[in-house]
């Protein structure tokens, strides 16, 4: 595959992200289809090591893609690293994807940032396009069975409050099992 042809997805969601923030986010999956099956993926952290949704069986997963040019990602962000925080405890794990082909792009947004939520890096574009990314930035709550539950794609302040009330029904199911 040419670097062109493998990069066609990421710039298709440019295209889209950049009419994120003026359309409504996503309705959740939930509200109107069954859930489905999250797809295996994997994305190599900071230090370059491959990290799997697999590692989190077992607990919520709050899957979000992001890149340094998108606007909306630039809020998003911090919300979801405080919603890592808060509720890292009780059972959420947030995995943060970042989509950027150029390193220095998605290094230069993360510069002074200290996040607590696992971030990964996917400058192939592979993972958007499993989880069939429409725009950014594109967020799927998981399940502790693995299976997607919620999707928002954009980020308002309604967001914000779906996000906390979707996590709350999803660790609010088999809480006993909570994996550490």
């Amino acid at each position: 595959m040419t670097r062109s042809s493998s990069t066609a997805p990421i710039r298709a969601l440019l295209a889209v992200s950049l009419l994120a923030p003026l359309s409504p986010p996503s309705a959740s999956p939930s509200d109107s289809l069954k859930a489905l099956p999250a797809p295996a993926i994997s994305a190599k952290d900071r230090e370059g090591h491959a990290r799997s949704l697999s590692e989190f069986k077992g607990r919520v997963v709050l899957v979000d893609f992001w890149a340094s040019w998108c606007a909306p990602c630039k809020v998003s962000f911090p919300e979801l690293d405080a919603l890592h925080e808060e509720f890292h405890d009780a059972g959420l794990e947030v995995v943060a994807i970042n989509v950027d082909e150029d390193a220095k792009s998605a290094r230069a947004f993360l510069a002074g940032k200290s996040p607590s939520m696992t971030v990964l890096f996917d400058p192939q574009g592979r993972t958007p396009e499993a989880f069939k990314v429409e725009g950014m930035p594109s967020s799927f709550l998981i399940d502790r069975e693995g299976n997607i539950r919620f999707r928002h794609m954009g980020f308002t302040a309604q967001t914000r409050s779906d996000f906390r009330r979707e996590i709350g029904i999803l660790l609010g199911e088999g809480s006993t099992h909570v994996q550490q």
